[in-house]
C-alpha cells in the first residue's frame, strides 16, 4: 500500500513513517489545522493593543480622567482587559498590560498607570 501526502496526496517515497512530501506541504496542513484558534488569539490580541493604545494615548495626554463616553467613541472595548488588580481601598481597577482605569461612579474613568510594568521593561 503506497502511502500518500496529508497536504496534497501524493505518493510519498523515503522513510516509511514520513507524512509530507515537502516542508511546504507540511507548513501548509499544520496551518490550516491550527487557523482557527490562531485567528481566535489573533483577533483578541489586537483588541487588547487596540484598548491599550487608547488608554496609552489618553493617559500620555495628561488625562487622569475621561468620561465612560469619550472611551466608547474611540472604540474602547471594555470587555477585553488583561487583568484587575484591587487596591487596599478596595478600588477595582480593570488593566489593560500596564494602563488601567476605575469606574468612578459617574460615568467617569479615572486612568492610572501601573509602574510595575515599567520595571520589567
Amino acid at each position: 500500500m503506497e502511502k500518500k501526502c496529508l497536504d496534497c496526496g501524493d505518493a510519498l517515497r523515503g522513510r516509511t513513517d514520513k507524512k509530507f512530501c515537502s516542508d511546504q506541504c507540511r507548513n501548509n496542513y499544520n496551518n490550516r489545522q491550527n487557523r482557527d484558534s490562531n485567528n481566535f488569539v489573533r483577533n483578541v490580541h489586537g483588541l487588547l493593543r487596540k484598548n491599550r493604545r487608547i488608554l496609552s494615548d489618553l493617559y500620555s495626554e495628561g488625562k487622569v480622567k475621561v468620561h465612560k463616553d469619550a472611551l466608547f467613541a474611540l472604540g474602547y472595548n471594555f470587555s477585553f482587559f488583561t487583568h484587575i488588580i484591587e487596591t487596599t481601598q478596595g478600588q477595582k481597577f480593570h488593566y489593560c498590560f500596564e494602563y488601567g482605569y476605575r469606574e468612578t461612579g459617574d460615568d467617569f474613568m479615572e486612568l492610572r498607570q501601573n509602574s510595575q510594568y515599567i520595571e520589567y521593561q
